[in-house]
This record gives structure tokens, sequence and C-alpha cells, in this order.
């Protein structure tokens, strides 16, 4: 039998794997103190998040695939959403005492969380085939869509203090955890998500 590479490689994960990049490139913009930079490689794994599951659905795909999908997803997501802002709030607020901690605890909350949705995801597809209709706990990607707009506060008059990040990051790591339920976004709510991302974007832009 010929031998390949680990992994899947097939359209289904394009998407995630390019999230994954952009995300790699959004830490090192951050530590380069390119902020907006940083900023907008996040947006850009958020809709590359936003979609994948789209794309994957338009396969049939065996119980492996699905699985991988759902791994891979994560461990994305954990770059993406977890170690970025993270990393991006941390030289932000470095000047500070103690600012490590917060971007420290929210990565850990994304990665519980996000840990988590596995568990209950491969429970979820052994047992039925139907779509999910809610999440369990706020979605890691919120924080997509929640950075950039402190950030556009941030360069503005309107909030004019660092602690602006921090406190973001630690509401957002809570809501990670509750065990609240979620309804999936639709079409309609989706189509608003990249509305709000597009004129975040250029606000970016424009700052």
């Amino acid at each position: 039998m010929k031998k390949k590479l680990l992994g899947f490689y097939d359209y289904t994960v394009v998407l995630t794997y390019a999230g994954m990049l952009f995300a790699f490139c959004g830490i090192l913009e951050a530590i380069g103190q390119y902020y907006k930079g940083a900023i907008l490689c996040l947006m850009m794994a958020g809709l590359c998040d936003m979609f994948d599951g789209a794309v994957a659905s338009t396969k049939e795909r065996n119980k492996q695939e699905k699985r991988f999908g759902v791994q891979i997803d994560s461990l994305s997501d954990l770059i993406s959403f977890g170690i970025l802002p993270a990393v991006l709030v941390y030289m932000e607020t470095s000047n500070r005492r103690m600012a490590p901690i917060i971007p420290a605890l929210y990565a850990l909350a994304a990665l519980i969380r996000l840990a988590y949705f596995n568990v209950l995801e491969e429970e979820r597809q052994d047992s039925t085939t139907e779509k999910r209709e809610s999440y369990l706990g706020v979605p890691v990607t919120t924080i997509a869509l929640l950075l950039p707009a402190v950030y556009i506060l941030y360069s503005s008059p309107i909030i004019n203090n660092e602690r602006c990040f921090a406190i973001l990051i630690c509401v957002t790591a809570i809501g990670f955890l509750a065990p609240v339920q979620i309804r999936k976004p639709k079409t309609a709510g989706k189509v608003l998500m990249m509305v709000v991302g597009i004129l975040e974007a250029v606000a970016m832009i424009l700052l």
C-alpha cells in the first residue's frame, strides 16, 4: 500500500487550515506590535471559520473524516481565537504589572471550552445525524467580532485605557465556560455578523 501523509487534505479542510495560518500571521504581527495587522488576521480567521463547516458539509465524509474535522477545527480555533487574542492583549498591556495573568487564563478558558465541545460533539454525532442547533457556552469565535470593536473604540477618544482589553477577554473567558445554551446563527445571523465584520474592517483600515 502506497504511503501518504497523515491527515486529510481535500477541500473540506482548506478553510480550517487557512484560518490557522491567518492566526499564526496575526501572532507574529502582535509580537511585532503591529496590532492593526493582528486584528485583521483575527478577523480573517473568523471569516474562514464561519464557512468551513458549510464547505465540509458539501462532501459525504466517513466517520474518521468527520472526527478529524471536529478535532482540527477546534485545534485551529484554539490558535485563532485563544492564543492570538491572548498574545495580542498581553503585548498591548505588557507595561502593566501582572499583565500575563488574564491573557493566560483567557487562553486556558478557550482550551477547556474547545476540549469540552469536542467531547459533546463526538457524543452528538454518535447519536444523531442532524445538524447542531445550539452551543453550550459562548463560542470562542465571538472574540473575532468583539476584539476589533474594542480596538476601534480604544483607538478613538471614546475609550483610552488599555484595561478595556483585559476586561474584554476576562468577561469573554467567563462566557466560554458558562453553561448557557446559545442558538446557532441561521443565514440571517451570519449575514448580520458579516456586515458587522465588514464595517469593523473598514473602520480598522481608516484608523
